[in-house]
């Protein structure tokens, strides 16, 4: 099947010239029709299997506190992750935690490749746009990219509540886990409840690492942001962490320049 891109990607706030760029993979459920809700029950359809429920809320409160530019994916991860790459099976499941997901259990590789044009590939296309502009302007950029995640998986309870995740670029997470005390009532955690042995850290990897940019993972347990009180609440929690972490990064760079 053939995809529009307006399904694939937004950027808002694009001229924004804070230091930090958003990017939401998991920012929506949306299925295309064509795909007949991938076979999938309405309720497995909106829960955490097919995006990261209050992840854009979130990002949009940092973005309007940064003046942070904020790519967002506009399809669901179960149609196509886009934080992981074509030839991960995982981009697109055949089964997310316990459920099997039919639409995806016989995939020719003509599907798959409609599916990475279709989503990936301009997702990816818009980062990379709006990075090199922004390198053209002379804007220095940081790469953050929002997640949540259900606080029980295959049954079991997770105590962590914001997971700073990295992959061998570890400054940013180091600096953000350095003010983590400022955040005393939460279980703030490195490398969880995901690390990048579990294939998490793609977009980190391509859209940041190889520019040679800063870039952190941020993870939020979504019972947390729940709700517009909870989504302000988290926002301005992880502005706690993050801009003194970019404040003693930037300090230390000019100290060894």
């Amino acid at each position: 099947m053939q995809f529009n891109e307006s399904d694939a990607v937004e950027t808002l706030n694009a001229d924004g010239r804070g230091a930090v760029v958003l990017l939401c993979e998991h920012a929506s459920s949306f299925i295309p029709d064509a795909l007949d809700g991938l076979g999938l029950s309405e309720a497995d359809r909106t829960s955490h299997i097919a995006w990261d429920p209050g992840a854009r809320a979130v990002s949009l409160e940092l973005s309007r506190a940064l003046d942070a530019p904020f790519v967002a994916g506009l399809t669901s991860r179960l149609v196509y992750d886009c934080n992981r790459p074509p030839e991960d099976a995982s981009a697109m499941p055949a089964r997310s935690e316990t459920t099997d997901v039919p639409g995806n259990q016989s995939l020719t590789q003509a599907d798959r490749d409609a599916r990475t044009n279709g989503i990936y590939v301009p997702f990816c296309a818009e980062v990379t746009a709006l990075l090199q502009a922004r390198a053209a302007k002379g804007l220095g950029t940081v790469l953050v990219t929002i997640h949540s995640f259900t606080p029980v998986y295959f049954g079991k309870p997770r105590a962590v509540e914001i997971g700073i995740l990295h992959d061998t670029d570890t400054r940013l997470a180091d600096a953000m886990l350095a003010q983590s005390s400022a955040l005393g009532h939460r279980v703030v955690m490195r490398n969880a409840p995901y690390g990048p042995e579990d294939g998490v850290t793609h977009s980190l990897q391509v859209h940041g690492m190889t520019n040679g940019l800063l870039n952190v993972m941020i993870e939020i347990r979504n019972d947390l942001i729940a709700d517009t009180n909870g989504q302000i609440k988290l926002a301005n929690e992880l502005l706690t962490l993050l801009r003194p972490a970019l404040a003693n990064l930037e300090t230390g760079a000019r100290d060894h320049a």
